[in-house]
């Protein structure tokens, strides 16, 4: 099960998003959102409408904390605290994870196996960090509240201010340049932080490779749920999180089975 949780107008790209979730048949996604969705949804993808007030209070519930927040951007501090906080939503599944909407999907399975998800408890899609933007957990009490062997965990989430507690409290470059978590000097212990502690003490076991794209790197291919670099590197994801400010914007009214993403834009629709 993949959780996505945004609330406010869905943006365009939403669009691509779920069409590419579709490809992804053998897993099943949700998005939460407090908005409506009038196209056609895969078998495989359910929204589910909550309101922020709505969150809010299950999130106190389940965290024994008052959660308030007014930003949505927030929800990013409380993705490792999803497998508590929506524990109805995963029950049964081996695995769960969190991503964005502003992702465009490949063949997930082509790199998360059987073979990676025997291994390893997390499992991010960067070699260098943790990945906010779609990251896989164990579904098991130790790796669900993984969040609580950070020191500050009840400061991030009774605080409205966003801290990146997802990634490395905004400290990537550090982990980037190969810094373990006691020379990462941050306002907060993050999840980053935590995983490379917990996994020195044997606590758990993490998974880094690089399987995605972002940036405007331009010449990536999509057809048919597989997605390609350079038409040679097939990759799991690309994360617009900066092209979806600078790219023409386009609603399909029809799901293409093929199309090109520039630095710019998206061309060459074919459509069914």
């Amino acid at each position: 099960m993949l959780i996505a949780c945004y609330f406010g107008e869905l943006p365009w790209y939403t669009d691509f998003f779920v069409h590419s979730c579709g490809f992804n048949s053998s897993i099943d996604f949700t998005i939460i959102t407090d908005n409506i969705y009038n196209s056609p949804l895969p078998e495989n993808v359910k929204l589910l409408k909550m309101t922020r007030e709505e969150f809010e209070k299950l999130a106190s519930s389940q965290l024994s904390l008052k959660i308030e927040f007014q930003d949505s951007y927030k929800l990013c501090d409380f993705k490792p605290a999803y497998g508590l906080i929506l524990s109805s939503l995963i029950d049964g599944y081996d695995f769960w994870g969190h991503c964005d909407i502003d992702i465009i999907l490949g063949d997930i399975r082509a790199f998360i196996t059987d073979n990676i998800l025997d291994k390893y408890d997390l499992i991010s899609v960067r070699a260098d960090w943790l990945t906010g933007c779609f990251l896989i957990y164990r579904n098991t009490d130790r790796v669900n509240t993984l969040f609580r062997q950070s020191k500050d965990y009840e400061k991030v989430f009774t605080s409205t201010k966003h801290y990146c507690f997802d990634e490395t409290n905004f400290r990537h470059r550090d982990f980037s340049s190969g810094k373990n978590y006691f020379e990462v000097d941050s306002e907060i212990e993050s999840m980053m932080h935590v995983v490379q502690k917990m996994e020195s003490k044997e606590y758990i076991k993490c998974h880094f490779d690089h399987f995605i794209i972002e940036g405007r790197p331009g010449k990536l291919n999509w057809e048919n749920g597989k997605l390609f670099y350079k038409n040679e590197f097939e990759v799991l994801l690309y994360h617009m999180i900066h092209f979806k400010n600078h790219c023409k914007k386009k609603k399909i009214n029809m799901p293409p089975k093929k199309f090109n993403i520039s630095a710019q834009n998206l061309y060459n629709l074919k459509f069914y």
